[in-house]
């Protein structure tokens, strides 16, 4: 297999929780010729120090991840580039996998399939809804790229904060194909609460708004997928897994019922303040 040089980069801010086992994981991965690139978001917590034992490569920069990933693509120095949560863990041939797919062909970039984990009620359901989306294109977004075909697309849109993964993924495909592995990111939900969910559910709700106006390239059938209804026909047209545990299952509706009705209370709210806010100038 080639040696090529894989730059990793892990966006962080307060990330200390997870951020050992993000990192350990890249380090004991099979493929060795990787540079990791850290660029933290002015943590407050051990982040930096923990960072400082698997890398020098670290950088502080804000305001968020999408400044912070094209920050860390500036600094590498590999032909390809991958991108990883600092509460995520890889499998051992991730990269492997990873760098082989794209040596064999002239695919322009890999989906990583994710399984999450966590502790409670809650991350157990969100574990059932994520196993969901595995395979299905128009929710997962390629995360490993040639560094020349990130910098034609011009890397990640730093105006968004949702869905830029999408975006990005999405401006890739329009150069050549994506391609999947099979080995899995596992991302570590923690002990999250229905209230924890509905929070964030509301803050990036507010955030698509600048996403979707970035989205009329994209096929219809595709949009149907990532919409309400979409997501709904995903879970029910297989009722045996998600109903394998009664609880979980209906617990996993429960929550994804939630999410999007806070999800529209949230564009409603937003779309009335920047309505009044307009009205208020004239």
């Amino acid at each position: 297999m080639s040696n090529i040089l894989v730059s990793v980069i892990v966006p962080t801010k307060n990330s200390a929780q997870f951020l050992d086992a993000c990192l350990l994981s890249i380090k004991e991965q099979a493929y060795k010729n990787i540079e990791l690139i850290v660029v933290d978001n002015f943590s407050t917590d051990d982040t930096q120090a923990i960072t400082r034992k698997y890398t020098d490569k670290v950088f502080v920069i804000g305001p968020e991840r999408c400044t912070q990933r094209n920050y860390g693509a500036i600094r590498a120095t590999g032909e390809f580039i991958v991108f990883i949560d600092s509460d995520m863990t890889l499998s051992q041939n991730v990269i492997k996998s990873c760098v082989k797919k794209m040596n064999d062909s002239s695919y322009k970039g890999i989906i990583i399939p994710e399984e999450s984990f966590g502790k409670g009620f809650w991350a157990q359901c969100k574990k059932l809804e994520r196993s969901f989306y595995v395979g299905v294109d128009a929710i997962e977004a390629a995360r490993f790229f040639r560094k020349e075909d990130f910098d034609k697309v011009g890397g990640y849109n730093e105006a968004l904060i949702s869905g830029e993964d999408w975006d990005l993924s999405d401006r890739v495909e329009m150069t050549g194909p994506l391609e999947r592995i099979t080995d899995y990111i596992f991302h570590n939900e923690g002990k999250i609460s229905l209230l924890q969910t509905l929070k964030k559910k509301y803050y990036y709700a507010q955030k698509a708004g600048a996403y979707l106006r970035e989205t009329r390239t994209i096929p219809t059938a595709k949009k149907r997928k990532m919409g309400v209804v979409g997501r709904y026909w995903l879970y029910l047209k297989q009722p045996v897994k998600l109903f394998r545990n009664p609880f979980v299952g209906i617990g996993m509706l429960w929550m994804k019922t939630f999410e999007f009705g806070t999800a529209i209370v949230s564009l409603i709210q937003f779309n009335l303040i920047k309505i009044t806010s307009i009205h208020d100038k004239k």
